[in-house]
């Protein structure tokens, strides 16, 4: 009866994306597929706060959203990825990919459209259900949400203004307000108001989210005062970088420079080094002991890997661009090891955005094995399709999820190279499903 059900459902499901996609516009085909086919996102009722100095890289009002839950005092402060930028081209859009996100500014609907809704099963509760894959419901689920958009270009910490101008000299300069850190704090401010009694506090983002996560957490931290803090960073990392040598040293120095983070250092934690950008592992495991921190990302990122490196070192390709990636994520994994506060959950690789983000979309291939290998030739019975097996037992990123964010258990994984998803054939298929959405 209940396979029957699945394929009526999905019969249905079919029969009518065929219907009304033939009747609508391309952009409300997409939506239309992914609501049809997707048992998740968001239906939240979702508040809209804009406040006071609070605004966009091009001088809009800056806007957030938060959920009120009837059932829980826990909350989720969700810092939306997104790009960067510090010239013309990437905060003026044209860079694409490799520029910041939303340079218009947000429109009020905002937290109605694919990304807020869709992006994060965090946010959400839940990893989505899809054909033939059940919901599966997550830690967070039932908690107070807070959705911070992204529109500053400068991983929500920036705090200066500046003017670029087109090398082309077919455009205008371009002022571009770098207001990210002051958006936060008056954000951190009304929630405090709005919600005097926290239990448990996530803060955590995807991207750039993530490396708001690291550098804005003390904000939110001390400000909301919870009960229990998480700072949980997917795919931003800031890798140590004291001097030259290192490879995320150039980035650094740009960042620091275009938006001005020097004049934010004095608030920062004590055990921040004003010389070393990518000390905020320190900063938080030092500064906040009794709280739970985690990373995750993957490590053939070539999404975060080319803003770090594509424009500071010349003759990049692929594979020179995740050489400087894993070395320079060894760095950081170093440092994580030396606090007993830090957890961390990195897996090899997943077709899907890059490998960029593990904890966004979906949690299909972001599962991470401690011992992984190429089969031998009598375990190709079971899966013949698959030539890789984990001795170890697979760690899913939802467990890892939800026995940090429950009992503060520490798991710390870094996948060796494999090729498992590229053979698996739902990630295959959930692939080319979800890179036709984005």
């Amino acid at each position: 009866m209940r396979k029957q059900h699945s394929r009526l459902r999905l019969a249905t499901l079919v029969a009518a994306t065929c219907t009304l996609l033939a009747t609508s516009p391309a952009l409300a085909q997409m939506e239309l597929l992914v609501d049809l086919i997707v048992n998740g996102g968001n239906n939240y009722n979702w508040v809209r706060v804009e406040l006071p100095g609070t605004v966009c890289g091009n001088g809009s009002q800056y806007k957030f959203w938060y959920y009120d839950s009837p059932s829980s005092n826990n909350m989720v402060v969700m810092f939306e990825g997104g790009g960067a930028c510090w010239d013309y081209d990437t905060c003026s859009g044209r860079a694409g990919v490799l520029g910041a996100s939303n340079p218009n500014g947000l429109p009020d609907d905002y937290i109605y459209g694919m990304m807020p809704k869709y992006v994060s099963p965090i946010v959400n509760g839940a990893d989505p259900g899809l054909p033939f894959r059940s919901k599966d419901y997550i830690a967070t689920n039932g908690w107070d949400m807070v959705y911070m958009p992204y529109c500053t270009g400068d991983v929500h910490t920036g705090n200066a203004t500046r003017t670029y101008y087109d090398s082309s000299g077919g455009n205008p300069p371009l002022t571009w307000r770098h207001n990210g850190y002051n958006n936060t704090v008056a954000a951190a401010g009304f929630l405090h108001g709005r919600f005097p009694n926290i239990g448990k506090l996530l803060v955590t983002g995807f991207s750039a989210g993530g490396v708001g996560t690291a550098t804005q957490y003390h904000v939110m931290r001390r400000t909301l005062n919870p009960s229990r803090g998480y700072s949980l960073n997917d795919s931003g990392p800031l890798f140590p970088a004291p001097n030259s040598s290192y490879k995320s040293w150039r980035l650094h120095k740009q960042i620091e420079s275009a938006w001005n983070l020097p004049s934010l250092y004095g608030v920062f934690p004590a055990s921040f080094d004003p010389s070393d950008f990518g000390s905020t592992v320190k900063a938080l495991a030092v500064e906040f002991p009794s709280d739970y921190h985690a990373y995750t990302g993957y490590s053939s990122d070539y999404n975060f890997s080319r803003f770090s490196y594509e424009r500071f070192y010349p003759n990049m390709n692929k594979s020179t661009i995740l050489s400087y990636w894993r070395s320079d994520q060894a760095n950081l994994v170093k440092e994580m090891k030396k606090y007993s506060n830090f957890s961390y959950h990195i897996p090899w690789h997943r077709p899907l955005n890059d490998s960029h983000c593990s904890s966004i979309i979906t949690f299909i291939g972001s599962h991470a094995c401690k011992s992984i290998r190429k089969k031998r030739w009598y375990e190709y019975f079971w899966e013949p399709w698959q030539s890789w097996k984990c001795t170890s037992g697979w760690k899913p990123f939802d467990k890892f999820f939800d026995k940090w964010i429950n009992y503060g258990s520490r798991s710390r994984i870094v996948e060796k190279q494999n090729n498992y998803n590229n053979e698996d054939p739902g990630m295959v298929i959930v692939n080319a499903l979800v890179s036709a959405a984005l």
